[in-house]
Parts: structure tokens; C-alpha cells; sequence
């Protein structure tokens, strides 16, 4: 019996043992909850021993701990390490759920439940495709390294250190994850880059107590009129970043990434109206796809400042604070971002004014190259398991441990998402399509054969 035969044969099974997992609520940010935590944890451990990996193991952390794994038996082929976490959002408000977050429901093809695609089952698909070939063969035709993480959904504040302190044993050729999205139903894909983050908080204070604006308006400096002003002076009326130097390191869309992100299905109009807005805006001669994936951004949070509770209280108020956050592309740095911001708001806000700025983190922009060996493997795995052409596409947000990862293993990483963008992860009623599980599994079955073949 082939790796796939074995994958297909044991459907059933493979379902079960995912729902079991699903009903451990390992709630990472509830303490309470820290006693299922340890329990997915020894779960994963006792699984992943089950399925015949070599060295299975649990590592403490300040928090809560790590699961590694490793079989190392392909001398001569590459080696990947598959990156997953075991925790979960909490699943409040409980009253929206149309079942219970941690009784796993099956039903029109779906799997209903708190960490079905975030990560549980996505991360789990992996770990069948491994059995299939341990179970059918015996062995791995590559070198295959497994961390599971308990703190994903809470920064996961113990991983750099416990990656840093342990890069020679997790040194290998490419990382794989699978915690986003595909493309859209029935269309997989490849996600070859993401964007960074650069988070600031800034306070602008006048008078040292709110002044009445019958007696002093129009004479004393309005710190809320002054924000005002400093934040149209961050864009142009083209929608550009008016920041000096604000896109000196950016990287630019080639021709083939502009022709390719073309060529996908996307509709401006479901976009657009998906969010309750009436018309789309922004940097002007990019597309909507083009400036979410691929171009930076400079958008403000939050505005806390002045009289807000009911009625009317003429008051100039003494300080006011904002935070904005810019999104970053290849090749820029939080760093740099940082330093130019600071620059601009010190140069535009009135000298008579005090201003503190803050940064509170940021993270770099990834990419991988798309024609890296790892790449073309998934390509060619992703095809085999849906009968299709996979796509490229880049991804809006952050994912921090793909930065960590090339930043302290110096190798790429591929993400393989095998969710849909209507899963509700972080929402009620999350859920996860049998048929991405099912796919996903003998994604990962061909993967690591098209992976020994590179």
C-alpha cells in the first residue's frame, strides 16, 4: 500500500483523532485554562510517538511548553522543519456559538469547533501526512523536524529565545506552515511573502491643564487641532506616504507578480462590500490586491483626547495621544520606519508643543524566493492533491515566526495555507472543511516525495 492509499484508507480514523484533539480546550491565554494547555501538549507528544517518529520530546519554556519531534533517516535529502502550535483563541462569546467550542460538531462538510483551522487542523494535516508514509513505508523519504508551540495566540513571548538557544538543532533546508489561507475555495496556494510592523504611539501635550476655548481658543495651540494637522501631512492626495525617505528601501512588484495577481479571481466590488463600505481608496496606480499584499502602509488605530462623554464642554484639551501603525514591505526595516517617522512628526508638529513618541514593536517583512527548491516541491505536491493549477499570492498581515525563523535559521519558509478566509478563526462558529483536511493530508503526503526528489 502506497503513502496516499494508506492517507485515503484511513479517513475515518484521521478525522476521529483530530476531534479528539479539537475537545482539549487549550486556552493559551486563560490561566485557568493551563492545565489543558499541558494536556494538548502530552497529547501531541504521545501522538506523535504513536505515529512512529523517532525522538519525540517536551520542552519547558516560562510558559507553557514545546513539543519537538524529529526523524532523521533520509541522509543526503533535505531536511524541513514543520512549525504549528497547539493553543487557541478563547472561544468567547460563548452565546453566538451554534454549538459548544469544545464538542467538535461534523456537519455539511465541516468541522465546527475552537481551533479546528486555527491551527489545530491544519498543523495536524501534516502530522497524518507523515504517518502515511511511517505507517506505509517504514520510514521518511526526507528529513522531516516538528516544533508545536503552546503560546501562538499570546505573542508567543517564549519561542525566540527557545528557537535562538536551540538553532543547531533545529538547523534544516526550509520551514513549512500551514496557519493561513488558500486563495479561495478549491484554488490552493503558495503565500511567498508577508508584511512587517512598525507600531507607534505618540502624545502631543500644550498647556499643562484643559483651558476654556471662549478664553484662550484661537490664541493657545489646540493639541487635537495640531494632530490634525499632523495626520493629513502623512499622505499626498494620491493616497502616496508623504514621509521623506518613506520608500527608499521598498521593493517593487515585478511584471510577473503584477500579471499574476491580475490573473486571480477577485472581485472589487465583493471586496469592498464585504466590509460595509461604499468604494475602495488608496495609494493611487496600485490595485486593491496590490496595496494589500504588496505595498506599505501608514493608518491610524486610535485618537484618545479631549471631552467625549455626552453633551458639550467647550474645552481646549491640554494633551492628546494617537496610535498608528505602518505596514512594511520587502525591503524595509521597523527600524529605518521608525527613525523617518519620528523625524517627520518632530519636523511638522508646532515647536511650542511637546511631543513623546513611542514605539511599541515592530516585526521585518519576509519573502521567499519563488523559485526555491521548497517552493516547487509545494507547487507540485499542492497540484497532485486538488487536481489544479496553485497560485501566488502574498499575505497583508504578520506572521512574527517566519521573521524568527529567517532571521536566526537563515532559511526560507513555505506557507502552505489550507484554510478559507471564512473560517472565523478568532470568531464563533470556526470551522474547518473536510475537504481541506482531506486535501491537505495527501498535500502533505506528496510534499515530502516531491521534497526527496529536489
Amino acid at each position: 500500500m502506497t503513502p496516499i492509499e494508506f492517507a485515503e484508507s484511513k479517513q475515518d480514523e484521521f478525522l476521529n483523532e483530530l476531534l479528539d484533539f479539537l475537545r482539549i480546550p487549550s486556552i493559551s491565554t486563560d490561566k485557568e485554562s493551563a492545565p489543558d494547555v499541558r494536556r494538548a501538549a502530552d497529547w501531541l507528544v504521545s501522538h506523535l510517538k504513536g505515529i512512529g517518529l523517532k525522538t519525540v520530546e517536551l520542552h519547558e519554556t516560562g510558559g507553557h511548553p514545546i513539543v519537538y519531534a524529529e526523524h532523521l533517516e533520509a541522509p543526503g535529502k533535505p531536511t524541513v522543519l514543520l512549525y504549528g502550535h497547539y493553543d487557541v483563541q478563547p472561544p468567547d462569546p460563548l452565546e453566538l456559538w451554534e454549538s459548544p467550542p469544545f464538542e467538535p460538531v461534523v456537519k455539511d462538510g465541516k468541522i465546527f469547533a475552537r481551533g479546528a483551522t486555527d491551527d489545530k487542523g491544519q498543523s495536524f494535516a501534516h502530522v497524518k501526512g507523515l504517518e502515511a508514509h511511517l505507517k506505509a513505508t517504514g520510514t521518511l523519504p526526507v528529513n522531516v523536524k516538528i516544533l508545536i508551540e503552546g503560546e501562538e495566540e499570546v505573542g508567543s513571548v517564549h519561542l525566540d529565545p527557545w528557537v535562538e538557544a536551540n538553532r543547531e538543532k533545529l538547523s534544516c533546508d526550509a520551514v513549512l506552515i500551514s496557519d493561513s489561507s488558500m486563495y479561495a475555495r478549491g484554488l490552493p496556494a503558495i503565500m511567498y511573502s508577508l508584511r512587517g510592523l512598525a507600531y507607534f504611539e505618540i502624545e502631543i501635550e500644550g498647556a499643562d491643564h484643559d483651558l476654556h476655548s471662549g478664553l484662550f481658543g484661537g490664541a493657545i495651540p489646540n493639541p487635537i487641532n495640531e494632530l490634525g494637522r499632523l495626520i493629513a501631512s502623512f499622505h499626498d492626495e494620491k493616497g502616496h506616504i508623504a514621509i521623506p525617505g518613506f520608500y527608499d528601501a521598498v521593493r517593487e512588484l515585478s511584471q510577473e507578480e503584477r500579471d499574476g495577481f491580475a490573473a486571480l479571481p477577485f472581485d472589487e466590488s465583493e471586496f469592498v462590500g464585504s466590509t460595509g463600505a461604499t468604494a475602495g481608496k488608496g495609494e493611487a496606480g496600485f490595485t486593491s490586491l496590490e496595496r494589500v499584499w504588496a505595498r506599505p502602509t501608514l493608518d491610524f488605530n486610535g485618537i484618545i483626547g479631549g471631552f467625549t462623554g455626552e453633551g458639550a464642554k467647550t474645552v481646549l484639551p491640554s494633551k492628546v495621544r494617537a496610535k498608528f501603525s505602518c505596514r512594511l514591505v520587502p525591503d524595509q526595516t521597523p527600524k529605518a520606519i521608525e527613525e523617518l517617522v519620528a523625524a517627520h512628526i518632530r519636523q511638522t508638529v508646532h515647536p511650542s508643543l511637546k511631543v513623546k513618541i513611542e514605539f511599541h514593536h515592530g516585526g521585518r517583512p519576509v519573502m521567499t524566493e519563488r523559485d526555491h527548491f521548497a517552493v516547487n516541491s509545494a507547487m507540485g505536491a499542492l497540484k497532485k492533491a486538488w487536481g489544479v493549477d496553485p497560485v501566488f499570492i502574498r499575505g497583508g498581515g504578520s506572521i512574527p515566526v517566519v521573521a524568527t525563523f529567517s532571521d536566526v535559521l537563515k532559511v526560507p519558509t513555505v506557507l502552505i495555507g489550507l484554510g478559507l478566509n471564512d473560517d472565523r478563526l478568532h470568531s464563533p462558529n470556526e470551522k474547518f472543511d473536510l475537504e481541506n483536511f482531506f486535501n491537505g493530508i495527501k498535500t502533505s503526503v506528496y510534499l515530502w516525495d516531491e521534497l526527496a526528489q529536489s
